[in-house]
């Protein structure tokens, strides 16, 4: 292993020019005179109106990216008797999000290359509406499973995209941008959660009707993205000049304008003097890309778990059907404040592991209570595995703060993402299967609650202070 890098002062500008994503003008695009190295762009009209537009987007699309799944958890005992589900066939239902996440996540980074990430994002959106559109239609297992995988598809490459997104319009404020949509997106998992029951009932208590509701939500996010769609360029913006927002930069790697841009065909060397670029880094030699890949894949099963199956164990133990709905967005709605701050907190921080071991012991006395008492300490545990659930912003960040580079950012989200999903595709599937063949939710609660374990040690591990190219 290489020496862990020495942090610079985040105050010293880095040497060299900056970029700028495409359509953003610089500080003196007007009087001609260009900007030098380490100036700050002043934030002309056209400049704070595609940020504007693309947070108003970020928000809009992150508030979509749970919907399709806490809606179904909510309603998921009327499907599968609807649609003569027996428990296993349900498990596999809830386990299609990480599976389709997978698949279709890994291909965001290429398809982000040859059209763009906004372009692609608008296209998840679509798929997202449509996906939505269609579900209800369904008669039968088959059809409904397609049109969620539809739905889901969208979702995956959005996901992959988000930091990037994040990384290359606002490199200066990754920690609070993340924070806003990974609060956006808590915030539409919650009310999915909370609102699709009483939806249902007020309309008449079909829960095509309740599902289908969502897909309005999902025309409305495709719209921001549409005036981005001319924006092809798939360089990555960088700071001018660091602040206590950015994630924390190595000795002899200050990002710069020609590293962020895998096209430019230059990157940054020590000195500051252009050196030809040099070939991408092999994430998978990366101990760091692994260890990061694997603790998302932990925080995913337990968030699919709960978002899948939580409402059944509390109705289970005795909780009515709306109840048990809002103790689901209880614990997505924890996430709205904790997503806002965790990465905040992330990026001010050398080393995230307390942050992880802190939200891993929360989420194991969450399920002891589930365990021990459901019903008698349910709003307790809602909220434990809530504060647990933001591990997945926590993720988020640390992907951001484990590249140097927007090209870097990219592959690592891309690999950990598809990495992560594929392991929590197992997890929902195992606790259908556990609880049909055990009659009760005794083992599936001692399975979740052992994951944490291994998630707290791998999470751990990701959240040393290095980047990916420094084990490449």
């Amino acid at each position: 292993m290489p020496d862990e890098p020495k942090t610079l002062d985040p105050a010293a500008p880095p040497a060299g020019d900056t970029a700028r994503p495409a359509g953003i003008p610089t500080a003196t695009a007007s009087s001609g005179t260009p900007a030098t190295a380490g100036d700050s762009p002043a934030p002309g009209p056209a400049r704070r109106r595609l940020l504007g537009l693309v947070a108003v987007g970020l928000v809009l699309a992150a508030l979509n990216l749970r919907p399709a799944i806490t809606s179904l958890g909510a309603l998921l005992e009327e499907v599968t008797e609807d649609l003569h589900m027996s428990g296993s066939v349900a498990g596999v239902l809830t386990s299609v999000p990480p599976l389709c996440f997978a698949v279709f996540g890994i291909t965001a980074p290429r398809l982000a290359r040859r059209f763009g990430p906004a372009a692609v994002v608008c296209a998840g959106m679509a798929a997202i509406f449509t996906g939505l559109v269609l579900r209800p239609f369904a008669t039968g297992t088959a059809a409904f499973l397609a049109a969620s995988a539809l739905a889901l598809m969208g979702i995956a490459v959005s996901n992959v995209l988000m930091p990037v997104i994040v990384k290359r319009y606002f490199p200066d404020r990754v920690g609070s941008m993340t924070g806003l949509y990974s609060m956006a997106l808590a915030l539409g998992t919650s009310v999915a959660a909370a609102a699709t029951v009483p939806m249902t009932d007020a309309l008449g208590g079909d829960w095509r009707l309740g599902l289908g509701v969502w897909a309005a939500l999902a025309a409305l996010a495709v719209l921001p993205w549409l005036p981005l769609l001319r924006d092809r360029d798939t360089g990555t913006a960088v700071p001018a000049t660091a602040s206590p927002d950015t994630a924390p930069r190595t000795a002899g790697a200050a990002p710069r304008g020609g590293e962020a841009a895998p096209q430019a065909g230059k990157t940054a060397s020590h000195g500051g003097e252009a050196a030809p670029h040099a070939p991408a880094p092999r994430i998978t030699r990366s101990r760091t890309a692994w260890a990061l890949g694997v603790f998302f894949g932990l925080q995913a099963t337990g968030a699919y778990i709960t978002m899948g199956w939580m409402p059944q164990i509390f109705r289970d133990a005795g909780v009515p059907a709306a109840t048990a709905g809002v103790l689901l967005a209880v614990t997505m709605v924890m996430g709205v404040p904790l997503a806002f701050v965790i990465p905040r907190l992330a990026t001010r921080m050398k080393n995230q592991g307390p942050i992880v071991v802190a939200l891993g012991l929360c989420g194991l006395t969450g399920y002891t209570g589930l365990f021990l008492a459901p019903a008698g300490g349910a709003w307790a545990w809602a909220v434990l595995l809530g504060i647990s659930n933001c591990s997945f912003p926590l993720a988020l960040t640390m992907i951001g703060m484990r590249s140097r580079t927007g090209a870097g950012v990219v592959r690592l989200s891309a690999f950990a993402q598809s990495v992560g999903y594929l392991i929590s595709i197992p997890g929902p599937l195992l606790v259908g299967v556990l609880y049909q063949h055990s009659g009760g939710w005794g083992l599936p609660v001692v399975l979740m609650g052992g994951l944490m374990v291994p998630q707290m040690i791998v999470g751990t591990l990701a959240g040393r202070d290095r980047t990916v190219e420094d084990e490449c």
